[in-house]
């Protein structure tokens, strides 16, 4: 015999289905027998031919739905069947924020993210859930694979698995294990497990989610932060960019883990090398001109453990053709030629991103505010004065640095 209490007609009742029919209880079953319109996908509604109530079909409508339950609900008990678990990326936040959450009672059920660990058998409380479900999270999905040893993502018929792998293999990405799992808790469930090489192009049956496992261990460089003292690098006659300056700047570039940075001009490397910092699945490509200063960046290198930095002795502009496309550029040095490497380094420039200058000279301020505009960049100037204390025979005084300014050009949408 079934226990079962009458649903409040003024509150829509939604069910999570699990991974199928097989996850409702008898108590589930008793509500959506008794419902007078039953609300879901068509994949569920197939579920329950045999209703007697009123079938409405979920489609990418959804505020056209809220309006259709808003109608009914307070005089027909409405219930609604979703995928999983109704709160988790689900139709359930979507009814709370339409009817407020004292006309709606959630009954969750096993998600597919929680159904695809225990099928690979991993813990996942510190796993990262990426939702590419109707979204653009090419970053998201990227940051969380840099943070996080295991990633599950919802995937949409267009940004599916080999999507994935493409993005990844886009982002030199090899290190990362993906597990494809299909149609979970239908007879055809199909669990593999490839590579990015592997997975890229290749088709896979719907629904499916994806799980992504790193097979690599980021490297934490020792000792290396944001800041550091200017004399834990070599450099060439102080020409080097200063401590707070380079914090500045490394801030103004907005990196992310998976960013590859150009340092143009790069003197000493100093710049580059703490962006390794903040680059773990990124690369840092450091281009100088000058023979002396080039073996203080591979000094400077070596003594910080940095492993994902490229260094190319060039004369700039020159240089920069067969490089991995930037999403960040950072120009140190340039003196006369500042308009002409501006020109050139911006026409590499992946779309959203973010151009650096450090000046001290005042017709280079106008000329890199004055270039960044022309092509486009909304720009962002600031001049940085910086007084370091310095000892005296008996207490301190405060030493001024030279004053640089330093222009942020971001690309228009």
């Amino acid at each position: 015999m079934i226990e079962s209490s009458s649903p409040d007609p003024e509150k829509v009742i939604v069910i999570g289905m699990g991974l199928s029919p097989k996850d409702l209880t008898l108590r589930h079953l008793d509500i959506i027998r008794k419902a007078d319109i039953l609300i879901g996908g068509k994949r569920h509604l197939a579920c329950f031919k045999d209703h007697s109530g009123i079938h409405k079909a979920i489609t990418r409508d959804i505020p056209g739905l809220m309006d259709f339950i808003g109608r009914h609900y307070k005089t027909r008990q409405v219930v609604v069947l979703a995928s999983g678990d109704p709160l988790l990326f689900g139709i359930g936040s979507a009814i709370i924020d339409a009817l407020g959450p004292d006309h709606v009672e959630i009954h969750p059920n096993i998600s597919s993210v929680a159904a695809a660990f225990a099928r690979i058998k991993e813990p996942w409380q510190d796993a990262r859930l990426i939702s590419l479900h109707g979204k653009q999270s090419e970053n998201s999905l990227l940051t969380a694979a840099a943070e996080s040893p295991l990633v599950a993502v919802l995937t949409d018929p267009s940004r599916n698995p080999g999507w994935i792998a493409d993005l990844l293999l886009r982002h030199q990405l090899h290190q990362i294990h993906i597990c494809v799992l299909e149609q979970l808790g239908a007879p055809s469930e199909i669990i593999t497990w490839h590579s990015p090489e592997e997975a890229a192009g290749k088709t896979f049956s719907e629904p499916n989610i994806v799980v992504l496992k790193r097979t690599f261990v980021p490297q934490a460089l020792p000792g290396l932060h944001l800041g550091m003292p200017d004399d834990d690098f070599d450099h060439d006659n102080g020409l080097i960019t200063k401590a707070e300056i380079r914090a500045i700047s490394l801030a103004r570039l907005k990196l992310l883990p998976h960013h590859v940075l150009w340092d143009l001009g790069a003197g000493s490397g100093s710049v580059g090398i703490e962006a390794s910092r903040l680059l773990p699945l990124g690369k840092i490509v450091a281009i100088e001109k000058h023979p002396d200063r080039i073996r203080n960046i591979e000094s400077n290198r070596l003594r910080h453990g940095v492993r994902n930095m490229e260094i190319r002795q060039a004369v700039l502009p020159d240089g920069l053709d067969g490089l991995p496309a930037p999403d960040r550029i950072f120009i140190g040095g340039g003196g006369r030629q500042l308009e002409t490497i501006i020109r050139s380094a911006a026409g590499y420039l992946k779309p959203g991103g973010i151009l650096v200058v450090n000046t001290v000279l005042m017709d280079n301020l106008t000329a890199a505010l004055t270039t960044l505009n022309e092509l486009g960049f909304s720009t962002e100037t600031a001049q940085i004065q910086v007084s370091r204390s310095k000892d005296m025979p008996w207490s301190q005084r405060f030493e001024a640095q030279n004053p640089v300014w330093i222009i942020s050009g971001i690309i228009k949408p």
